[in-house]
């Protein structure tokens, strides 16, 4: 028999402020993503090509932070500096200040990247890790397509103008999202304010963190700023408030001031015109089904998955959640066995599907209960 199942949950929400009737982002190409639910919350020409500048370090460093979390690098290892890598802190562009040879830390590298943004540094660990900088790239490539980000090829580990240096900002929110989710306890260095590195032959140097959100009360914690003269000012940010975290990435704002102001605007959006919706955690009973000829006449599903749906200001009323399985679901019945299915329902229109597993083992009842349960269930229809 087909069974469906209405929950009532009680959906744990995060509530907001005065909502915008409408939003005009000044910039070329944007997006907004909700981090938990992974929905997009706005966009603009999202896939869109750009130069992605100085958000090319993100990349640069989840290289290194995936070779840290497998064992392959280690954070006080020492990269010896090459005057390729000095050149860059010597030519106008953002920099460390690194000396030819000096031997620095992976762990001073990848905050003079982060932090002061520094070419010369992103040279130097692409080198350390790599040998040089153009298999670096390689790398940097094949992480990207392995990450989903079909439209962005990577000729360089810094962001410096090259025309096959390319991504769009839907394909910057993916890597942006990887790097909080997988490294949580580096990702914190975006947050930092300044870096001083004690350089070889002169004072030590302390810069400040290019990422102007940084200095607001908005509460964004990274990520990445980025200039070139040909794609104007860009900016990778994120912010987590009340257990709610969201990503934009935006690209050809005109002006430093209007990156800081329209991106400042745009996760304001997010955070004031949605609802994020708890629906389930994972490995949590959310209901449960009846079961045949089962030592338990019930078993408590779950989802594998936490679930989150983001959903307009005030429309908490219209989402509902039903359990749809075929039943009573006859035993045995395996810990983790497909049993049915979760529906999301918002305003009367499907959400999402997911599958509900069982929680437990149900082992079948001896033959002779078999047989007493089948004559009351012919008799009574009593399962």
């Amino acid at each position: 028999m087909f069974k469906i199942l209405s929950i009532f949950l009680l959906f744990n929400l995060i509530f907001s402020t005065q909502s915008f009737s409408n939003i005009d982002i000044k910039v070329r190409t944007a997006i907004l993503q909700d981090y938990l639910s992974g929905e997009i919350l706005y966009e603009k020409e999202p896939d869109r090509s750009i130069y992605p500048a100085s958000m090319t370090k993100i990349m640069t460093s989840i290289i290194a932070f995936d070779l840290i979390k497998s064992g392959d690098l280690k954070l006080d290892e020492k990269f010896i500096i090459s005057e390729k890598a000095w050149r860059l802190s010597t030519s106008g562009y953002s920099s460390m200040f690194v000396m030819v040879g000096d031997e620095v830390s992976v762990e001073n590298l990848l905050k003079g990247i982060i932090v002061a943004s520094g070419n010369d540094a992103c040279i130097a660990l692409a080198e350390g890790i790599a040998g040089t900088e153009e298999e670096f790239a390689i790398m940097m490539t094949s992480k990207a397509k392995e990450l989903g980000m079909e439209n962005t090829n990577f000729a360089n580990s810094s962001g410096i103008n090259d025309p096959d240096n390319y991504s769009t900002v839907r394909d910057i929110l993916t890597m942006s999202r990887y790097l909080i989710k997988e490294h949580p306890e580096y990702y914190k260095w975006f947050s930092e304010k300044e870096f001083t590195w004690d350089r070889t032959g002169g004072d030590p140097i302390t810069q400040g963190n290019r990422n102007p959100l940084l200095y607001k009360s908005l509460g964004a914690d990274g990520i990445k700023t980025g200039y070139l003269a040909v794609e104007r000012y860009s900016l990778a940010s994120s912010l987590e408030r009340k257990g709610r975290r969201l990503i934009a990435v935006g690209s050809g704002f005109e002006t430093k001031n209007e990156r800081s102001r329209e991106s400042s605007k745009l996760l304001t959006y997010g955070l004031t015109n949605f609802d994020l919706v708890e629906m389930s955690k994972s490995n949590e009973p959310i209901s449960s089904v009846e079961v045949w000829l089962g030592k338990q006449n019930k078993v408590k599903v779950y989802t594998k998955e936490d679930i989150y749906k983001i959903i307009k200001k005030g429309q908490k009323k219209k989402i509902k959640a039903k359990v749809i399985y075929d039943g009573p679901v006859e035993a045995p019945i395996k810990k983790d066995q497909v049993l049915g299915k979760l529906i999301i329902i918002y305003d009367q229109e499907p959400m999402g599907k997911y599958d509900l597993l069982a929680l437990n083992e149900v082992k079948k009842v001896n033959i002779f209960t078999r047989l007493i349960r089948s004559f009351n269930y012919l008799i009574w229809g009593d399962v």
